[in-house]
């Protein structure tokens, strides 16, 4: 597997590094009942079995539609005259300047589940609502569950390397806007590498896809 932080400079020049977008894909990730459940809006300490099994039904029926992508970028951190993170997005966000907060690096990512499990979300919305909200759930743990993986995965090489991975943060999240979502796709070449596109109103399809910002502080 190709090293996370393998070209991250971390400083080491006065130069600032910027990699080139990796793509990986997984042949599967973890999974989470009760999260599905919750995302459904069914948390599992209520859920009767009936549910459950119906997850588990939805499940099966989606295994063959879904891809678990993850594009993501690793860059040597700088930052502007007012302490504010140069990203390839531009932002002023005073939430993410505390979360990237003595950091050295930072990952860029974004990672999708495909755009099968929508179609099989627009097809039971017409028919079975309940299926539809099953599958909805289901999407979000799926995707979720992915970015978890990615994670960790993250985590244990920068703990490898001496560093330590701060919290993620996305688009959308606190002051920084979803409008930058169109630059992080940009960078990561995501609508070309991993099929993921944005409507008008920055909503990314397929739905269940999520781009968010790693911190690597150096401890």
């Amino acid at each position: 597997m190709k090293e996370f932080m393998e070209h991250l400079r971390l400083k080491e020049s006065a130069e600032m590094y910027h990699a080139v977008p990796v793509y990986k894909e997984y042949a599967d990730v973890p999974f989470n009942l009760s999260e599905a459940l919750r995302y459904a809006g069914m948390p599992a300490h209520n859920a009767p079995e009936i549910g459950k099994e119906s997850v588990e039904e939805a499940r099966k029926l989606i295994s063959k539609d879904l891809v678990y992508k993850v594009g993501y970028l690793c860059i040597d951190l700088e930052r502007d005259e007012e302490g504010f993170p140069i990203l390839p997005i531009t932002q002023h966000s005073e939430m993410l300047k505390k979360n990237l907060r003595d950091c050295d690096g930072v990952i860029l990512f974004a990672a999708t589940i495909g755009s099968g499990i929508d179609r099989h979300i627009r097809r039971y919305e017409r028919s079975e609502v309940s299926k539809a909200a099953i599958l909805q759930g289901l999407g979000a743990e799926r995707v979720e569950s992915l970015c978890n993986l990615f994670n960790e995965e993250v985590k244990n090489e920068a703990e490898q390397r001496g560093l330590k991975a701060h919290p993620r943060y996305s688009p959308g999240f606190g002051d920084l806007p979803i409008c930058v979502q169109k630059e992080f796709l940009d960078a990561l070449d995501a609508t070309r590498r991993m099929g993921i596109t944005l409507s008008e109103s920055y909503l990314m399809a397929p739905s269940k896809s999520v781009t968010a910002i790693i911190g690597l502080e150096r401890i």
